[in-house]
């Protein structure tokens, strides 16, 4: 048996206090009424969770239906043409599979002389490989007829590899012949990943397109960043690609980046 606790003088009299200050609950009746009050209380905030829940659905499929009815459509898709085994690019090999696009290649290792310099083409999946460029390289695709306006939920969507600290940046071109490479960066190192991102969210800096590098403005130190600080316009775009800032290590394991699918979701703008 256990002994029974022992209860404190002070509890009957703070019963007692209390009962004085609210004589509604000294009787069993009163507080069956409390009991009612506190259970018609949780009847009524079950009710308002669900309503709010319900309303919060109906907003988020709101929302939903709105975010896909502005996406903007497919613009291009570009998979890659390859001929034969992995090798380097030829000056005017054909690698697509677009006939209404052109392939704009940049920087010394576009055009170097000597193969084991240049860019390559590679598989599988068929993709632009910088393993063997001995300086930085861009890429981009331009429509034939067409800008493309990659303001509001513009994207691209892409697969992607990378080795050692390489990375995949985009690239764009302007209709008044700025060049400039975003901060998005896709450096996935354990296999070909597909990825996406909104050209909208991005920042940029120029890019020097015949060397493909940064360019930035000296000044003081609150001054000195090269990130653009105007607001770019992307609503009529004349070339949209990729760029690898940094050289290739050559073949076999090292640094570089594969670019496979590429695809540009935006509204088509007429030259």
């Amino acid at each position: 048996m256990f002994a029974a606790n022992p209860v404190s003088p002070e509890i009957p009299n703070k019963i007692a206090d209390f009962r004085l200050w609210c004589p509604q609950e000294s009787t069993a009746r009163h507080g069956l009424k409390k009991v009612r009050i506190i259970r018609g209380m949780r009847r009524h905030m079950t009710t308002f969770a669900l309503l709010f829940t319900i309303a919060a659905a109906a907003l988020g499929s709101s929302a939903a239906a709105q975010g896909r009815g502005n996406a903007p459509p497919l613009f291009f898709k570009e998979t890659w043409l390859i001929t034969g085994p992995a090798h380097a690019i030829a000056p005017g090999e054909n690698l697509l599979t677009n006939a209404n696009l052109e392939l704009k290649l940049y920087g010394p290792s576009a055009t170097a002389a000597d193969p084991d310099k240049r860019i390559w083409i590679s598989t599988p999946p068929t993709n632009i490989w910088t393993g063997m460029t001995t300086t930085p390289f861009a890429a981009t695709l331009r429509d034939k007829s067409n800008y493309v306006d990659l303001t509001g939920l513009a994207k691209v969507h892409w697969v992607t590899r990378a080795s050692g600290f390489h990375v995949v940046r985009p690239v764009v071109k302007l209709a008044d012949g700025t060049y400039l490479v975003g901060e998005h960066a896709d450096a996935s190192t354990s296999g070909f990943l597909e990825s996406e991102f909104i050209f909208a969210t991005q920042r940029w800096m120029k890019l020097d397109i015949d060397r493909v590098v940064t360019k930035g403005t000296y000044g003081p130190a609150q001054d000195a960043s090269a990130w653009v600080r105007e607001p770019v316009d992307l609503s009529k775009v004349d070339e949209v690609g990729f760029a690898d800032l940094t050289p290739g290590s050559g073949h076999g394991a090292g640094g570089y980046v594969n670019v496979s699918t590429f695809e540009v979701y935006g509204k088509a703008v007429k030259r």
